[in-house]
């Protein structure tokens, strides 16, 4: 029997193989669901990148590499229309997104207790689209407020907002309460402290909240369908309105470009958000 005091030394277990401990083999094959799913989930975007550089227009054969479907791509009129309609409404949505959702985590961590409110200002980013969507358009409805760019950006800040109050929040839980103190204690007031101590300790997750937001709302179909003008498409009714036809090379190309950028903020998002579990 092995002193629990007393561990045993090198030489120890030499003497005694038992008191060596063994190292635990894997079962073969315990990664393979792993693998499999990591196939069934981006196979199919592997072969919509390839395929953007294919020279054919017949999707199913190749004929070799080229870079063709690029630059047609960008002489759309519809597609580069679209492009600037999502670009103004991502902008609009993540500005005010921002802004809110960053007062929102604040005055939810300082001035709140319990998880009610929490989870109703979070609840836009668990709510179907489709009923987020379908409300927002019978809001607009009720108000009379004609469908447009304006409408988009609108609806796209409501959901955007509980994403950012949600990273937002995740980086106040990991700030230093008294830094705030020792700033009202040397005389600034709450606007200062805010202003020169808190906000740039919640830079990380404001920028992460922002990145996300921005992601979200140039990939949002549903509540973008719903609540923007026939006449100002966004880029993925745009592509919808491809797609019925069926798939074209270009809309592999486009689709390239916007996992691109995509991944490029997502990492971005991430990396910022890690800062969160850290204090200066």
């Amino acid at each position: 029997m092995v002193d629990v005091q007393n561990p045993p030394t090198s030489a120890m277990r030499e003497a005694d193989p038992a008191a060596t401990p063994r190292a635990v083999r894997k079962p073969r094959g315990i990664l393979v669901p792993l693998w499999l799913g990591y196939a069934f989930l981006y196979l199919p975007i592997l072969v919509v990148v390839v395929m953007s550089f294919n020279d054919s227009e017949n999707l199913f054969v190749w004929r070799g590499f080229s870079l063709r479907w690029y630059p047609e791509l960008f002489a759309d009129k519809a597609i580069m229309q679209g492009l600037v309609n999502t670009l103004i409404v991502a902008a609009g949505a993540t500005a005010i997104a921002t802004v809110l959702g960053t007062l929102l985590a604040y005055g939810i961590q300082k001035y709140t207790r319990g998880g009610l409110i929490r989870a109703f200002a979070i609840a836009p980013a668990i709510l179907p689209d489709l009923l987020l969507g379908i409300g927002l358009l019978t809001f607009f409805s009720l108000l009379s407020i004609t469908l447009g760019l304006h409408s988009a950006i609108l609806a796209h800040a409501v959901f955007a907002t509980a994403f950012v109050t949600a990273i937002v929040l995740a980086r106040m839980a990991g700030l230093d309460p008294s830094l705030e103190e020792a700033s009202r204690d040397l005389g600034a007031g709450p606007v200062r402290t805010f202003i020169r101590v808190t906000l740039p300790q919640l830079a990380p997750g404001i920028v992460a909240g922002a990145l996300l937001a921005f992601t979200l709302s140039i990939d949002e179909f549903v509540i973008a369908f719903f609540t923007t003008a026939p006449t100002q498409p966004t880029l993925p009714i745009v592509i919808y309105s491809m797609v019925r036809f069926g798939v074209t090379p270009e809309v592999n190309a486009l689709a390239s470009l916007l996992l691109l950028v995509s991944i490029v903020t997502v990492i971005a998002a991430q990396r910022l958000t890690r800062l969160t579990g850290t204090t200066k």
